[in-house]
């Protein structure tokens, strides 16, 4: 049987003689069958395969059918399931529809009656996907731990819904903070392995001499502390996912054996001569440049190409525009709840300075922000003097991701036409040009745009028609600048002053 066929049926029923007949006058309409026997059997049938369709016998020799209704419904199984009963049990069919179940059907039963209630099933099946499907187009505010609605966000939403279905290898790149292990467990949840474990190992954290063994396992006595056998996390997450966080921490010499791993999906214990084969999906993860780390030496070529199948950057926090409201909000209603405060929210200058900060540590720093704030102060309202200085002064500018794409040449603004024109008329957006420099000029026509927005960079950022990010390079560039200068001419003063 083919797991990619639309109309994969499993047939459970104990009766050989009456399953042969169903499976017979399915397959004579073009459907591909599975038949098992007991529930603990269709349970791991579930668990290993993917069914539009469950014919299900209620009374088995090991449990009741129930039990495997319960089990499609618990695990969110893409399944129409269907009731074969007897006479004497209608109302136990009745009370399985209750639970989820699309129909039933009551001994004897007609292949006329088979085919059109398994095709109306299957209808079902197929009308759930395309709803889910339409769900998936809209805008959507959360996803599997995400939070934001912004458009950088909806397309990584879209990225996951697209390669989870895959079972090729996914890289994600991003800087530290952005999410990259909510990213693996989503990619995980969305995929047809959900009912099989989801194994993280952060490659950073471990020693370089147990790393090895950590991720493929070891026996007794392989090494000085090894005091049982250990499986390591490939096989725990056998069926599954297995996570690799900051891949780029990861020695030489492993790397080698890795790679070796991803082509042959066989593992060997530290210490033992056993190869053993492990079925995982493998996702990784990390805050560097990958391909920078190839080009000096310190992570192998053909590995890389053997990764990065699929790759998904995370964008920064300062560049998800009001996402940063959203998550503080959801922060806010989270913590306030476990710590017992009575925060309903952010004065309208608080949310002003989130806004144009630049959040180097990301999402995690805004979190942590929040949860600092809540156990420090108590009021209905988060206002401006509750937030550090570095937020409501606005100094603290964004690092540079080496993770994500370098984005594109910021593009040089310069007033229009008119407004070098015109005198200075006491608007806050006019601009005076003669005698001034175009650097200088595009310096100011941003910061009084800023100005002019109440502080809001992303509102500034709307208004010229540029990425907030940019505004955010600019202002860095022009801070480095200042300080050389002054550094330069505190230089000068000193040595004027030595000479005089």
């Amino acid at each position: 049987m083919s797991d990619q066929s639309p109309h994969n049926i499993l047939i459970v029923e104990d009766t050989l003689s009456l399953a042969t007949v169903y499976v017979e006058r399915l397959a004579s309409a073009g459907y591909a069958c599975d038949h098992v026997e007991t529930a603990s059997d269709a349970v791991s049938a579930l668990s290993e395969r993917s069914f539009s369709l469950v014919l299900l016998d209620l009374q088995l020799p090991d449990s009741n059918g129930m039990t495997v209704l319960e089990y499609v419904k618990r695990h969110n199984i893409d399944a129409a399931v269907v009731i074969i009963t007897a006479n004497g049990s209608i109302n136990v069919a009745i009370d399985a529809m209750r639970l989820g179940a699309f129909d039933f059907l009551v001994k004897p039963f007609s292949k006329e009656k088979l085919l059109t209630t398994t095709s109306n099933a299957l209808e079902s099946v197929q009308l759930k996907i395309a709803v889910d499907e339409l769900d998936e187009n809209l805008d959507r505010e959360s996803y599997f731990g995400f939070i934001g609605s912004s458009p950088q966000m909806q397309n990584v939403y879209r990225t996951i819904d697209n390669v989870a279905r895959s079972n090729a290898t996914v890289f994600i790149t991003g800087e530290s903070g952005t999410g990259k292990e909510i990213c693996a467990e989503a990619i995980h949840r969305r995929s047809q392995r959900h009912n099989k474990p989801f194994v993280p190992l952060n490659c950073g954290a471990i020693p370089k001499d147990l790393i090895e063994s950590e991720i493929f396992g070891h026996l007794k006595g392989a090494f000085t502390g090894a005091i049982a056998d250990r499986a390591g996390a490939a096989t725990q997450a056998h069926g599954g996912t297995l996570f690799l966080d900051e891949i780029c921490e990861m020695d030489l010499t492993l790397q080698t054996k890795l790679l070796r791993f991803l082509q042959t999906n066989t593992i060997q214990r530290v210490g033992s001569n056993k190869i053993e084969n492990v079925d995982v999906r493998v996702v990784c993860a990390t805050n560097r440049d990958p391909a920078e780390e190839v080009r000096a030496g310190r992570f192998r070529e053909d590995l890389y190409y053997r990764l990065f199948v699929i790759p998904i950057d995370l964008p920064p926090l300062r560049a998800r525009g009001n996402d940063i409201s959203e998550l503080a909000n959801h922060f806010l209603a989270t913590y306030s709840g476990e710590e017992k405060k009575k925060f309903a929210g952010f004065t309208d200058t608080a949310l002003g300075a989130l806004a144009n900060y630049g959040w180097p540590g990301n999402v995690r720093e805004l979190q942590n922000l929040v949860r600092n704030m809540i156990v420090l102060n108590d009021s209905n309202a988060v206002t401006l003097e509750m937030l550090p200085e570095a937020i409501r002064t606005g100094r603290s500018m964004p690092l540079t991701s080496p993770a994500s794409a370098q984005p594109a040449a910021a593009p040089t603004l310069v007033p229009s036409a008119a407004a070098v024109a015109a005198p200075a008329t006491g608007s806050p957006l006019a601009v005076t040009v003669l005698g001034k420099s175009l650097m200088r000029i595009e310096r100011e026509t941003i910061e009084k745009v800023i100005a002019h927005c109440g502080g809001s960079i992303p509102k500034a950022a709307k208004a010229l028609d540029v990425s907030p990010s940019t505004i955010y390079r600019k202002r860095e560039a022009w801070e480095k600048n200042d300080t050389e200068t002054t550094e330069r001419e505190l230089s000068i003063n000193t040595v004027d002053s030595r000479q005089a």
